[in-house]
């Protein structure tokens, strides 16, 4: 099983996240201290690119790729991955 987001921003996307992988964040939800450990993706993400076909990729999101800051997303993503992901 894993985590698929889309968020626009990396913030949102990390914060999103830590809530699957190492519980919420901000304890105001019920995954407060909740640890997962789901593995997570973005939709932007070369793993999730490679496996969706080309033509459904670019019809879906390939106009909001050209307008976010993927290499952030990717990196804010590596990063909660390498640190809270159990799977």
């Amino acid at each position: 099983m894993l985590v698929l987001l889309g968020a626009a921003e990396a913030e949102a996307a990390g914060l999103a996240a830590e809530t699957v992988t190492n519980g919420d964040p901000t304890f105001a939800g019920p995954l407060a201290g909740v640890q997962l450990g789901l593995r997570v993706y973005h939709v932007v993400e070369p793993e999730i690119k490679e496996a969706v076909d080309a033509e459904v990729y670019e019809d879906q999101i390939g106009m909001m790729e050209m307008v976010l800051e993927v290499d952030e997303i990717i990196e804010e993503m590596s990063s909660i991955r390498d640190e809270f992901c159990k799977f």
